[in-house]
């Protein structure tokens, strides 16, 4: 008698109550429901349909089933089950039959594009509820243990080694895929199969370029991150998937829709999607290592990963021929120009793009330029020059930004989820669309130690001109999502140098050739000199506030009693108006001195309060704000103003000093203008205790005149014992010092900010 099942679960779930007491009274059914297969019970696969019509396309979903479990390093079972519930038959295959097919790469469901497969005749077909005999044979072939041995190639090596790392803790490159170059030959596992001799052949092949540069990754991605850890948080990537979610929403009704996502490494944002939203998806990836774990990961669950398939070239020394976003002949790409080009397809942007940038620190420090980036030579670079002009060219990800819009998106319904520092649209500029949500993510848990604001917005092909957007503030705590207040993020419009910086020149102003180093003393080294200094009587010294954001807060502020080397970003200061100058080098210091993850990357300088600021100025309304900004500089340690001796036989006077030790100073002049408060009083008496302690020093100098920086650098000196732990000479000077520091801080956040931010040279 014929069973009805509505539905293949219900039939499912039928059969491993009756067969799975008698194969093993240990197995739960969660323990065999794995990879999207409706079970694999020890060396078999089973797959479940309420009646099997077609036996050809049930079979190809079968191995497409075993295709994925090669790829991701999982045995493959030797039996292939295919179960109709309703007449109570399974066709009986063997998967070693079929291994061909098996070691194909499939994209997409195993239900999709199944059709066209043409199978052998089965093994045998049991009926299982009408033949007692034939069930007997069905519990015993449920019990075998027995595996199709699978052979290595480039899609499945990553996941074999996965598993064999996973399995052997601490084996090594040369135990996998063994090493001929030393004195002692390893053969390696593959050659040589022992411990995963049930599931794999030997190798026999040359060890080639892409087993090498696949295993080198491999190996490098374990030591510095546990295998599947993701670059984007997972906790980040379910809020990302809430706009990803309103993007879809936003499809017309009777539209089809695709997810892109150019530069998707190994998949971190897609990984927590639905079935339904990954058959949308089509991700690509140009470092090699990242597209064959792609395809092991999401290759039979997605719509497209461009390439395709492997061909012979599409290994290119480490990179993915025909995958690099940034060329024309991805742009150009048939399977993407396909649904740019179909008017019913909404196209959706998912991205976290890579970011690099040629003015960072960490480029300077590699001794790279800016021009030697090989980005910076893409084709989609030299088509984003013809139109955005700026720093904004400097950073790779805004290539991302800016070509998603010009090439990708056409209509309204069209959105961009993206990822990146807040900059490409606050500072640059880059697009002016639709804000439709947006969320601050912590930078610190994307595997950096920096502190520092991460958008991740819903933008919509919508033209809209906007002063500020709000954003939903998300940090992580004890792998939990805290929800922070919300934040107003405002665009800067105007730069210091275009606005506040004095490009006066003088008839008597002279130069002389005697520069500094970045510290402010005399230049040592072999730094190439490109500046001379201004001598003039009128002179101070140098300010330095340049940029507009704090990614290099330390080399983007100082003073200096004369010219850098190179003189870079900075103007000269002058002493008419040096007051008004100084909040641009109090606004440099913001970051020092509030370190909180919304802070860094959101909060930047700006000159757009210049008209206020002005006014306020010619009114003299802020004359004693303007000389606690004084006060301020003075006890600053970034202020790198020394009194020395030039090399120019001249002698540079600190005179933004408060040490009147050889007669007043510039500052001792118009501070004694200033209304002091208690905090005022205490930040002057804990200078002279500095400066007393200082006295006492062995390399005090009477004649000089000094500042809080030249005593850190010059007199409290210090050792190091045997413990590598430093020992201060002066423990009494070093002591003031520190707390002078600490008021320094709480004073500049008092005192300084509110009115940094009133007159908007912070922003």
């Amino acid at each position: 008698m014929p069973n009805h099942f509505s539905n293949e679960v219900d039939g499912q779930l039928k059969f491993y109550q009756d067969y799975l007491p008698l194969v093993d009274k240990t197995l739960k059914i969660d323990d065999i429901l794995t990879d999207y297969t409706d079970g694999i019970v020890n060396g078999n696969l089973i797959e479940f349909k309420v009646v099997i019509n077609d036996i050809n396309t049930v079979l190809f979903q079968a191995i497409k089933y075993l295709s994925a479990r090669r790829i991701k390093g999982k045995e493959i079972p030797k039996n292939i089950l295919l179960v109709s519930l309703t007449n109570k038959k399974i066709y009986v295959f063997d998967s070693q039959d079929y291994l061909t097919h098996i070691e194909k790469v499939y994209f997409g469901g195993a239900s999709v594009k199944t059709s066209g497969f043409s199978a052998g005749t089965p093994l045998e077909v049991l009926e299982y509820g009408q033949n007692q005999l034939h069930e007997s044979r069905l519990i015993n072939l449920l019990r075998s243990k027995q595996y199709t041995k699978i052979n290595i190639d480039e899609n499945c090596i990553v996941g074999w080694a996965e598993r064999f790392y996973r399995e052997n803790k601490g084996a090594k490159k040369s135990d996998f895929i063994g090493d001929h170059t030393g004195k002692v030959k390893i053969i390696g596992e593959i050659r040589k199969p022992e411990k995963l001799k049930e599931f794999i052949n030997p190798y026999i092949g040359e060890t080639n370029v892409q087993f090498q540069y696949l295993m080198d990754k491999l190996n490098d991605t374990l030591q510095k991150k546990n295998l599947g850890a993701f670059y984007t948080p997972e906790l980040y990537v379910q809020k990302s998937l809430e706009l990803v979610r309103q993007a879809i929403k936003r499809v017309p009704e009777g539209n089809d829709y695709i997810i892109l996502d150019r530069c998707a490494g190994t998949g971190n944002l897609e990984k927590l999607m639905s079935d339904e939203e990954l058959s949308h998806c089509v991700l690509s990836t140009i470092e090699y290592y990242e597209y064959k774990v792609l395809l092991e990961l999401l290759g039979d669950k997605v719509r497209h990963i461009i390439p395709p398939t492997e061909k012979e070239d599409t290994f290119n020394m480490g990179l993915v021929r025909g995958a690099d976003a940034l060329s024309e002949e991805y742009i150009n790409n048939e399977i993407i120009q396909h649904y740019i080009n179909d008017p019913k397809v909404t196209i959706i942007l998912y991205e976290n793009p890579p970011y690099a940038d040629t003015r960072s620190i960490e480029h300077q420090k590699a001794k790279k330029t800016s021009s030697s980036s090989q980005w910076k030579q893409s084709y989609l670079m030299k088509q984003m020059k013809q139109e955005v002009k700026g720093m904004g060219v400097n950073e790779m990800g805004n290539i991302f930004i800016w070509s998603g819009f010009k090439y990708y998106l056409r209509q309204p319904t069209d959105s961009y989820i993206i990822y990146s520092p807040i900059k490409y649209w606050k500072e640059i500029h880059l697009i002016d669309k639709k804000f439709e949500r947006g969320f601050a993510f912590n930078r610190k848990h994307f595997h950096t130690k920096i502190d520092a604001l991460v958008s991740c917005i819903l933008w919509s092909n919508v033209d809209e001109e906007l002063n500020n957007i709000t954003l939903e503030a998300f940090n992580i705590v004890n792998n939990e999502i805290l929800q922070e207040e919300d934040l107003t993020i405002n665009r800067i419009y105007k730069k210091y140098s275009n606005v506040y910086y004095d490009k006066r020149k003088f008839s008597d102003d002279k130069l002389s050739d005697f520069v500094l180093g970045l510290n402010g003393a005399k230049l040592i080294g072999t730094n190439k000199i490109t500046s001379q200094t201004i001598i003039n009587n009128n002179l101070i010294g140098y300010l330095r506030a340049s940029g507009v954001n704090f990614d290099n807060p330390d080399l983007a502020s100082s003073l200096l009693v004369a010219s850098l080397y190179n003189g870079a970003g900075y103007f000269p200061l002058r002493k008419d108006n040096f007051l008004e100058k100084l909040p641009m080098f109090a606004a440099s210091r913001y970051i020092t001195y509030n370190r909180h993850w919304t802070q860094r990357a959101n909060i930047m300088k700006s000159a757009d309060g210049v008209e206020l600021f002005n006014k306020a100025v010619s009114s003299n309304k802020i004359e004693q704000d303007l000389l606690k900004i004084l006060l301020f500089t003075t006890l600053e340690t970034q202020n790198h103003m020394r009194s020395l001796y030039g090399s120019d036989g001249r002698f540079y006077r600190n005179e933004l000093s408060l040490d009147n030790t050889n007669g007043d100073t510039l500052a001792t002049v118009n501070l004694a203008k200033l209304k002091q408060g208690s905090k005022e009083t205490a930040l002057f008496e804990q200078w002279e205790k500095v400066l007393t302690e200082a006295k006492k020093t062995e390399n005090y100098d009477s004649k000089l005149t000094y500042s809080v920086y030249q005593i850190i650098d010059e007199l409290n000196t210090s050792e190091k014992d045997e413990n590598d732990k430093t020992i201060y000479n002066y423990p009494e000077l070093n002591g003031h010092l520190n707390t002078l520091k600490t008021m320094v801080k709480e004073y500049y956040n008092s005192e300084i900010v509110p009115f940094l931010f009133e007159y908007e040279f912070l922003k």
